[in-house]
C-alpha cells in the first residue's frame, strides 16, 4: 500500500519535495492533498502535479479524517516546507491532529521549541523526523559504512563549508523570519559532523562570525571538540559562496565530498573518486539535485511500515543536539531571535 503523503505550503521547497517523490514508484508513494494559506496557490500546485485535494489553509489539511472514515481523504504523513518560523505552531498542529510529520530544516529554532515538537510527537504516539535530506543520500550511507570499517582510521578532524550570497532573499536576511547562515547553512555543516562522530556530544563549542546589520549572522566559523581531541570546523556564510566541500580526516586517509556537501552526488576515498547519480526529474526544480530529497521520503516510508516514531539515521536526539549546539553559537556571535525569550 502507497504511503499517502499531504504537502503542507506550496513554496519552492515543496515543489522540489513532490518532483522528488514523483520519482518514486507511484505504488509506494502518493501525493494526496496540498495546502497553501491562499486556495489559489494550493489549487495551481494541486493541478501541475495532479493532487487531488487542495485546501486554502492549513488547518483544513490538519483535519483531513481518519482512514476508516474518508479512504481517498487520509494522508499517512504531513510533510512541512514552511519557513522557519513556522515549524513549530505547524508541526505542533499536525501531530495534536495524529498526522506523522516530516518537518524541514531546522526543526524549529532553537533546543526549547524543539524539545516542545517532541514532547508533542510522543504524546500523540506519532511519527516526526527532521528533513535534512543530507542525511539519507547514498554518499552518506557510504560515509558511514566507510567509518564503521575503519577505512581511513581514527577520524580525527571533520571540516565543512556551505555559503552562497543569499543576501537578497528576505527569509535569508531577516530576523523576523529567522534568517542567517547558520539555520538555513550551516545546519547541513553541523548535521554532517555529528554523523560522522555519530550523534556525540561535543565538548567545547568556539563560534565566532559576523552579523548583518539586520541581526543574523552573515558568516560564522564554529569549532567544536569531542573527546579523545576529536575535532570539528564548519564555516558558513550567505555573503559569499565558499568550497562547499566536507572532509573527514583520519588517520589512515580522507574522504572528501566535493561541491555540493548538503546533496552529495560523488566523494573521493583515498584519491579514489566515486560518483552516485540522482533520479532525473522531468520537471524544473528550484534547488541543485533537489530529487534526493526522495531518499528522505523513502526513509519515512520504511519508518512507517515498521511501526516507528522516529527514524534510526536521523534520530530526534540528533536534532535536538543540533539545536543546543546552534543555540550555543548563535549566543557567542549575538543573534537572538524573538523565540528564544519564549
Amino acid at each position: 500500500m502507497a504511503t499517502k503523503w499531504g504537502i503542507c505550503t506550496a513554496g519552492k521547497i515543496s515543489h522540489d519535495f513532490t518532483v522528488a517523490l514523483k520519482t518514486l514508484p507511484p505504488e509506494d508513494h502518493q501525493v494526496v492533498a496540498v495546502a497553501a494559506r491562499k486556495l489559489q496557490d494550493a489549487q495551481e500546485f494541486a493541478k501541475k502535479f495532479s493532487i487531488p485535494h487542495a485546501y486554502g489553509s492549513y488547518e483544513e489539511l490538519a483535519k483531513v479524517p481518519e482512514i476508516g472514515k474518508f479512504p481517498s481523504l487520509f494522508t499517512d504523513v504531513v510533510y512541512v516546507g514552511s519557513i522557519h518560523p513556522y515549524h513549530l505552531p505547524l508541526g505542533e498542529m499536525f501531530l495534536n491532529s495524529k498526522k506523522n510529520v516530516l518537518c524541514e530544516k531546522p526543526l524549529a529554532i532553537n533546543t526549547k521549541e524543539v524539545q516542545r515538537l517532541v514532547a508533542t510527537a510522543k504524546k500523540n504516539n506519532v511519527f516526526l523526523m527532521e528533513a535534512l535530506w543530507t542525511r539519507f543520500f547514498p554518499v552518506s550511507l557510504e560515509v558511514s559504512r566507510l567509518l564503521a570499517q575503519g577505512e581511513v582510521g581514527e577520524v580525527k578532524l571533520v571540516k565543512a563549508d556551505f555559503g552562497f550570497n543569499l543576501k537578497h532573499i528576505p527569509r535569508s536576511v531577516e530576523k523576523e523570519l529567522c534568517g542567517g547562515a547558520l539555520l538555513d547553512l550551516g545546519i547541513y555543516c553541523l548535521q554532517f559532523v555529528s554523523m560522522v562522530y555519530q550523534g556525540e556530544r561535543p565538548e567545547s563549542v568556539q563560534a565566532t562570525g559576523v552579523c548583518l546589520d539586520t541581526g543574523v549572522d552573515e558568516t560564522m566559523t564554529i569549532a567544536v571538540k569531542y573527546s579523545g581531541n576529536r575535532m570539528a570546523v564548519i564555516n558558513c556564510s550567505i555573503a559569499v559562496k565558499l568550497s562547499n566541500d566536507a572532509f573527514v580526516i583520519g588517520t589512515k586517509g580522507t574522504i572528501k565530498i566535493p561541491c555540493h556537501m548538503w546533496s552529495p552526488t560523488s566523494m573521493v576515498v583515498n584519491g579514489k573518486e566515486v560518483h552516485y547519480p540522482l533520479p532525473e526529474s522531468r520537471l524544473p526544480l528550484n534547488f541543485i539535485n533537489g530529487t534526493g530529497m526522495c531518499y528522505e521520503a523513502e526513509e519515512v516510508r520504511q519508518c512507517l511500515l515498521k511501526g516507528l516514531k522516529e527514524s534510526i539515521r536521523m534520530p530526534l536526539a540528533d536534532s535536538a543536539l543540533l539545536a543546543e549546539i546552534m543555540d550555543e553559537a548563535r549566543r557567542q556571535v549575538g543573534v537572538v531571535y524573538s523565540q528564544d525569550a519564549n
